[in-house]
């Protein structure tokens, strides 16, 4: 174990010795960091500098001026002529051009009416943009910039509606402070009722804003937020950019829900999906000016094979334009306080991560293989953001484990706040498909739990909503399975299926809460073991919202065992909201002990000790400290009000001695330790 340790600790110094030595020595300009120099000093000469060039949601899309004449802006450069049809002009395809400007770029000034109100009204459908491709072929298309759409109930497509109300929402509550340690919960406002249909925005700010509160969470996670045409993508086939979806809402319910949440002292992150796009055409980005460019790059390199989806071309002017502007918008406009971007391993490789299993090995990470545009990018996004919104948090899901992810970018880094570690919800399902009780590996999970890189922050959790999706389960019905159906009544004993279940499912969210990283995130409803799977309504599932919803009834139905975990998923909170172990330096390992089953470890001055045998009990187990005193028990998943059978004494103090033990100065002696199942 010293030799181990030893391997660790000097693995840290060689890393911080390096980057110390990156961010001494000026990167080259055929570096990262160089390609990422040369792209803000080319936005400094042409446009002004990133800050005017990010408020171009300004300028693009329809603009009401003072005197309330509308000013219409598009980029389609394999256009030939362009025409705005609606309710305005009585849907005539020509009687309002557009003027050709350069680099492709198309103007429209429309005069207000005679009783000077603006000539396109709130409301009203301007369905697309009428375009003439270069090939003679007329195309109906929804703007870019689109702020607001809507589907008919009997459509497939979404119409672009001119968003304008006389009374906006206006923000009530300050942005809180970046929390000193993140817990996430991971939402999707659709799916946030028990009832099977698409819940609200305003459902979610009055129903589940408070709940997330009590839980103890200090940060939302907001999914499928940006328009999608087909629901069951989980928000990840994103055909309009600038427009929240209209399935929950409007766009002022929408900032309502982010208010009361700052109100609350909870930060929103939005899910934000600038990896790929819909193939949509008529409502999303796909040959939005005739062309199979534009946006995206043309032929097999513009395609996602296995999403089904068009790629972007990020060294593109106007798409620099278009994406970096949008993240923009979505911080000013909504007030979200960050982003969680998806599909970074995709950006970030030219084969997208394709049959790549990533071993590791730095050849892996750099080398042709790399796409250089959407690093640059991921730079550029990461620096505006954070040097203009000093809080605001980015977070990476990456599955590859590219190094220098959340490391400074004048270090060579991309400069993300976090990344997810990805690998810890997925060897949790594995140990729970593939292992006994007994064939439990510690070393194996404590592994897999501080497998990161020194210095690089990482979000851990047990589950989210990959891992319900249908197909897959969540862990609660992987623990539970059937037996959910019929015994989780308080009324009747737990049976041995139930009582393993619960406890284990206590067990493998708090040792991923207190070991696993810098953060933590929770898929809503999991909190309580929400049983069963995520599944949209679609073709395959006769169009059912039955598992298109989360039954927070059941948590609120005294005589079930729900509210049990509910407790202890908030009280795990409440006592890291007070001891801080996720913003506390890694923990120090003192037990992985394969024959005992246990795992002992130090953080934030808080001793973890996890007996995961399911037949043994210990008595005066010895365990190591550093900091000398008398400890006391502070969260026991034993406890009679998470469901546990209550065999330890709260009141019981343990003092160290000044023996050492594991390499640490001192131990104590814990009288009782059982094993999770009486």
């Amino acid at each position: 174990f010293r030799h181990e340790l030893y391997a660790v600790d000097q693995s840290r110094a060689n890393l911080s010795s390096a980057l110390d030595q990156s961010q001494r020595t000026a990167p080259s300009d055929q570096s990262q960091y160089g390609l990422f120099k040369k792209q803000l000093t080319l936005l400094e000469e042409a446009e002004g500098g990133f800050d005017q060039f990010t408020r171009s949601y300004k300028s693009y899309g329809v603009q009401r001026m003072p005197d309330n004449s509308l000013v219409f802006k598009e980029w389609a450069p394999a256009a030939e002529a362009l025409f705005l049809t609606g309710d305005f002009n009585g849907w005539d395809n020509f009687s309002h051009p557009y003027t050709k400007k350069e680099f492709g770029k198309w103007e429209l000034h429309i005069p207000p009416k005679e009783d000077k109100t603006p000539a396109v009204a709130h409301n009203s459908k301007l369905k697309a943009a009428f375009i003439r491709s270069k090939s003679g072929e007329r195309l109906f298309r929804i703007s870019p910039w689109a702020k607001y759409v809507t589907r008919h109930e009997k459509s497939v497509i979404y119409d672009w509606v001119h968003w304008d109300p006389p009374q906006p929402y206006i923000h009530k509550h300050p942005r809180p402070q970046k929390p000193r340690s993140l817990r996430i919960y991971e939402s999707h406002v659709g799916i946030a009722s028990p009832e099977g249909k698409v819940a609200s925005y305003s459902n979610f700010t009055h129903n589940v804003l408070p709940r997330i509160k009590d839980l103890g969470y200090n940060c939302i996670q907001l999914m499928a937020i940006m328009e999608h045409a087909y629901y069951a993508s989980f928000g990840y086939q994103v055909t309009s950019f600038f427009a929240a979806s209209s399935r929950c809402g409007t766009p002022e319910e929408l900032k309502e829900l982010i208010d009361v949440a700052h109100s609350l002292g909870i930060i929103v992150l939005l899910d934000v999906v600038h990896s790929h796009a819909s193939k949509n055409t008529e409502d999303g980005l796909n040959h939005f000016d005739g062309s199979d460019s534009c946006f995206f790059h043309s032929g097999p390199r513009g395609e996602h094979s296995l999403w089904d989806s068009r790629l972007f071309n990020y060294s593109g002017w106007e798409v620099l334009r278009f994406l970096l502007s949008n993240l923009r918008w979505w911080m000013e406009e909504y007030r979200f306080d960050g982003f969680r971007f998806d599909g970074v391993s995709s950006m970030l490789y030219h084969h997208h991560g394709i049959g790549s299993g990533f071993s590791g090995d730095y050849a892996e990470y750099f080398g042709l293989q790399v796409d250089e545009d959407s690093l640059v990018y991921l730079m550029l996004a990461n620096h505006i953001l954070h040097t203009l919104y000093e809080d605001c948090i980015t977070i990476a899901e990456d599955v590859s484990g590219m190094p220098t992810l959340c490391c400074p970018i004048q270090g060579g880094g991309l400069g993300f706040d976090y990344r997810l570690a990805m690998a810890i919800p997925d060897k949790w399902i594995q140990i729970l498909k593939e292992f006994k009780d007994e064939d439990w590996n510690m070393g194996n999970i404590v592994f897999t739990m501080t497998n990161r890189r020194y210095g690089e922050k990482c979000i851990a959790y047990a589950e989210s909503h990959d891992q319900a999706l249908v197909g897959d389960k969540t862990l609660a019905f992987w623990l539970m399975d059937k037996d959910m159906y019929t015994n989780m009544s308080t009324s009747i004993p737990m049976n041995s299926v139930i009582d393993r279940g619960i406890q284990l499912h206590k067990m493998i969210r708090l040792l991923t809460h207190s070991l696993g990283g810098e953060g933590y995130l929770n898929f809503m409803g999991n909190e309580f073991g929400h049983p069963e799977w995520l599944d949209f309504p679609r073709v395959g599932n006769n169009e059912s919202y039955h598992y298109a919803r989360r039954q927070f009834n059941l948590v609120d139905t005294d005589h079930l065992r729900y509210w049990q975990l509910y407790a202890f998923d908030r009280d795990m909170n409440r006592t890291e909201d007070k001891y801080g172990w996720l913003a506390a330096p890694p923990a120090y390992i003192s037990v992985k002990h394969e024959g005992d089953k246990v795992i002992v470890f130090e953080r934030a001055n808080v001793i973890f000790i996890f007996n995961f045998h399911p037949t043994n009990s210990y008595s005066n187990y010895r365990v190591a400290v550093g900091p000398p005193g008398k400890y006391k028990i502070k969260l026991d998943s034993d406890g009679i009000q998470y469901g546990g059978h209550g065999r330890l004494d709260h009141n019981t103090e343990f003092f160290t001695e000044p023996m050492e033990f594991n390499n640490l100065p001192n131990s104590m002696l814990v009288s009782k330790l059982y094993y999770f199942l009486p």
